[in-house]
């Protein structure tokens, strides 16, 4: 295979070769040093402070990209502001955020506000709209690969009254865990029927065609993306042995105490930029008068790099 550029350090660049190339043994061990000798070990060191997410200086851009360029994703802390989707859509717009993923159940500008809908709609249907419990996974997981969910940005307006906590997993950092037990693993996850989202019909018929595809794929660019989801239900894996051990192994990972697995709980002002990390979210007990609000914006772009 043809040199690719390493996308997840700074110094990946003076690493030649593919390390995503299950062949090339040599550029992988350069980029696994490099990006476990710089993961971060709690939320806090992915935080930024930012005054107004709407309007960053150079310097707070900058710290974002090096954020995402390094880890996949950043965390950000701001004062809170009335309710404003306009928040996440500028603060995207900054940093290399612009091609919405204008999904059906996101507002006509394509950000969704992410609360309990329950009985409002065809949305209290979905598990996102309720109180219940996420399972780890990618978002989009079920788009085609021609519409693949790179970017994400999730804004706290208010949180619940008590739970409603994200864990975080950057998935390169789960592709080292996968292919140290076994590179196996990968090549099954590579496969580009590894992963089913049967379709999803309504009272019209097919409204969603059902969607094969991979769990890893490198992008043309030489990014690594995942396509996820830890659901039990509404999903297919490949019937075959090494297909069952890679995902027995990586939701073993997903269920143990890795200290790559990082815990938030957002405040108002707080967010998450990503290039669709792994993540999930705990129940939540809502305060009536102040409901949980999120804004969730996806993107078929991934965050900038730094300039």
């Amino acid at each position: 295979m043809s040199a690719l550029p390493c996308p997840a350090q700074r110094l990946a660049r003076e690493i030649a070769g593919n390390p995503f190339d299950l062949d090339d043994e040599h550029a992988y061990r350069a980029w696994r040093e490099l990006k476990l000798a710089d993961a971060p070990r709690s939320a806090e060191a992915l935080t930024v402070d930012l005054h107004d997410p709407a309007a960053l200086t150079a310097a707070q851009r900058a710290t974002l990209l090096d954020r995402c360029a390094r880890h996949n994703m950043a965390l950000y802390r701001s004062s809170p502001v009335a309710a404003d989707k306009s928040v996440a859509r500028e603060l995207g717009r900054q940093i290399g955020l612009v091609r919405l993923d204008a999904n059906w159940l996101a507002d006509e500008d394509g950000i969704s506000p992410i609360t309990v809908r329950e009985g409002a709609g065809p949305a209290g249907a979905f598990i996102p709209y309720t109180n219940r419990a996420i399972k780890w996974h990618t978002d989009g997981y079920y788009h085609p690969a021609q519409r693949a969910i790179r970017g994400m940005i999730l804004h706290c307006v208010r949180p619940a009254a008590s739970g409603g906590a994200n864990q975080l997993l950057d998935h390169e950092l789960a592709y080292i865990a996968l292919r140290d037990a076994d590179p196996a693993h990968v090549r099954a996850l590579m496969a580009e029927d590894a992963m089913t989202i049967p379709a999803r019909t309504d009272e019209d018929g097919v409204a969603r065609a059902a969607q094969a595809g991979p769990v890893f794929s490198v992008d043309a660019l030489g990014f690594l993306h995942m396509r996820y989801t830890a659901r039990t239900r509404s999903i297919a894996w490949k019937d075959d042995a090494p297909t069952r051990a890679a995902v027995a192994c990586l939701e073993s990972l997903l269920a143990g105490a890795s200290p790559h697995v990082l815990r938030v709980r957002m405040e108002p002002g707080m967010g998450l930029v990503a290039n669709n990390v792994l993540h999930d979210r705990e129940a939540f007990i809502d305060d009536p008068q102040r409901p949980r609000l999120l804004y969730r914006a996806r993107y078929l772009d991934r965050v900038a790099r730094p300039d």
